[in-house]
């Protein structure tokens, strides 16, 4: 996959996306990432990309222009338009089940918005869809663009060492994560349970689906009504919490 950030602020992008996992991906070849200064499409000598408000309003907006240009070039060089997604506090609200969806697509671009927006011309004419990570407003659409780009990039083959670092993470299968330990089995007077060094995988594996559906139950109860529950799972609940199912 490709994904290619619109932005104002491409060294802040770059820095994040050259660390850690995402960074080894990408220099093993498992993903590309490529940042775009959105003042490199400006159309005045002084490279200004923003206005003021037709009708008035405080602040300034990001000029349609600039950002087409930008994104004309891009397809240009790809050979075809990539899935174009604004990061906006109006759009769908980011979920696992939307990470998953958008790790199919060859190529996603990401827009980063900044001071009030951008003109809604542009957004009408060149986006594909709206993506919020949550009921806030940032400064930019830098941060937000990121969390899509690696939560995205991480289920891409090649970037973790196997599919289960993922599949079995909070959300992924609808779930809150079961609890996790590594040695010592004894800190500080607290122990591992049992269970997990017993070396009994059957028992293991019950153990943590048990745990994963207690810890939504009490922490995301919400999560439940949509996830695949299994008649195992139903009973489990009825047994040991008073979630009506």
């Amino acid at each position: 996959m490709r994904i290619d950030i619109l932005t104002l602020f491409p060294e802040m992008c770059e820095t994040v996306m050259a660390e850690s996992i995402i960074g080894r991906a990408r220099r093993k070849g498992a993903l590309q990432v490529c940042c775009h200064q959105i003042r490199d499409f400006a159309c005045n000598k002084h490279n200004r990309v923003d206005d003021t408000l037709f009708g008035g309003g405080m602040g300034m907006l990001l000029m349609a222009e600039p950002i087409a240009k930008c994104m004309d070039s891009l397809t240009q060089h790809l050979g075809r338009k990539p899935h174009l997604i604004y990061m906006s506090p109006q759009g769908e609200v980011f979920t696992q089940a939307k990470a998953r969806e958008l790790a199919q697509y060859e190529n996603l671009a990401l827009l980063c918005g900044h001071y009030e927006g951008v003109d809604e011309r542009l957004l009408d004419a060149y986006v594909d869809e709206q993506l919020s990570i949550g009921d806030y407003v940032l400064t930019g659409g830098e941060l937000p663009a990121l969390v899509v780009a690696d939560c995205v990039a991480r289920m891409l083959d090649g970037v973790l060492s196997d599919d289960i670092c993922f599949e079995e993470e909070s959300h992924y299968n609808g779930l809150l994560e079961y609890p996790q330990y590594t040695r010592p089995a004894v800190w500080r007077g607290r122990e591992v349970p049992s269970v997990l060094l017993s070396g009994h995988h059957a028992n293991i594996e019950k153990w943590r689906r048990e745990q994963s559906l207690l810890r939504t139950f009490q922490n995301r109860p919400d999560l439940l009504k949509t996830a695949a529950l299994s008649k195992k799972d139903r009973k489990f609940l009825e047994e040991h919490t008073t979630y009506n199912l």
